[in-house]
């Protein structure tokens, strides 16, 4: 794996390059404010797929992919434009997750991509699982999607562009929010711009 050391003032940042899916020791080696590209397999899922499946969890069946070192990418793509893979691919808020996040990472999931904070339940079950929350560029769909290099619907295809769809991915760029050690980026950003604005 390449590091590249990154100063800016007394504020260090690492780039990063990882493999999905993720093993434990690689999310624990992030930190928040970490900028990462990742190459690898990821799935979407947003509302209603996270709905369904808390459903088919309470109904005792198994879930359609396994979350054990996975990456879920809160995305609702727009359809595909001839000669693509993929539409538009922007991030969608996150907290709009937060009710599902926990389960599925005491289920295994090592990482989750989205926009915008999180509750603390979420933190909570991130630093107990030794997980990752990336965020992606909010605005910056198209740009996102000349990294993906495939999509495929694996689950749920009457949820249209809610469906899960499994993704692969080359440098995909996203940035450690917040990291298993319980710090989160849009705490510290904003005590550290009140510090410097002093």
């Amino acid at each position: 794996m390449q590091i590249i050391n990154i100063r800016k003032g007394m504020d260090r940042r690492m780039e990063r390059h990882v493999q999905a899916p993720m093993s434990r020791e690689t999310a624990a080696g992030l930190q928040a404010g970490d900028y990462v590209y990742i190459t690898g397999t990821i799935y979407t899922a947003r509302d209603a797929a996270h709905k369904r499946m808390q459903e088919t969890l309470e109904q005792g069946m198994e879930l359609p992919l396994a979350m054990q070192g996975n990456v879920i990418y809160y995305m609702g793509p727009s359809p595909a434009r001839e000669g693509r893979p993929i539409g538009s691919a922007g991030p969608t808020t996150a907290s709009r997750m937060d009710k599902y996040a926990p389960k599925l990472l005491d289920m295994g999931l090592a990482g989750m991509i989205g926009k915008g904070k999180r509750s603390a339940a979420v933190k909570e079950a991130i630093v107990r699982n030794c997980a990752v929350y990336f965020a992606a560029v909010g605005g910056a769909g198209a740009l996102l999607s000349g990294s993906i290099k495939s999509s495929e619907v694996i689950a749920y295809d009457d949820l249209g562009a809610e469906a899960i769809r499994r993704l692969e991915v080359e440098n995909f760029p996203v940035i450690v929010v917040m990291d298993s050690e319980g710090n989160d980026l849009y705490e510290t950003a904003v005590r550290e711009y009140c510090t410097l604005a002093e």
